[in-house]
């Protein structure tokens, strides 16, 4: 009897700790950006630096409550897989969409979007664009009417 009471509370423990580790990120938090092409506090972790192989770069980008980026257009698009969070994506004269965990955000080459945290949460995602059709091409901050959806 004793040895079945040991045995629930460790499998319980272990099942704790699975719990805790699902939820922790598993890429490290990356560097602080500077406030350039963004409103907040934004931190991003190169996974992929493009090369003559892999003509792609991908990073973690990690957005604190109220961040987010200016507008800009991905010469080769651009694909957001969100992996924490609730966020934002709005592409130029479209509707503001929510973004969240597990979303899949398609940007196409050339169409002007932005992309961040929504005031109350955080977000985390991967993005991962072609690097050999150029750099991302980045324009002006984006409005708190765009943001807040306050005319």
């Amino acid at each position: 009897m004793k040895v079945s009471i040991v045995a629930i509370c460790m499998l319980g423990a272990l099942a704790g700790c699975k719990s805790a580790a699902e939820e922790s990120s598993i890429f490290p938090k990356g560097e602080k950006s500077p406030n350039v092409n963004h409103t907040g506090n934004v931190w991003l972790k190169e996974l992929n630096h493009a090369d003559s192989v892999f003509t792609y770069s991908t990073s973690v980008a990690i957005s604190d409550p109220e961040a987010r980026l200016n507008w800009h257009v991905h010469p080769g698009g651009q694909i957001l897989i969100v992996t924490e969070g609730v966020g934002y994506y709005q592409e130029r004269n479209k509707p503001k969409r929510t973004i969240k965990k597990g979303d899949v955000i398609k940007c196409l080459p050339g169409v002007e979007h932005w992309h961040g945290a929504t005031p109350d949460q955080g977000v985390t995602y991967i993005a991962t664009s072609p690097a050999e059709k150029g750099k991302t091409i980045w324009m002006e901050k984006v409005s708190d009417e765009d943001y807040y959806g306050k005319k």
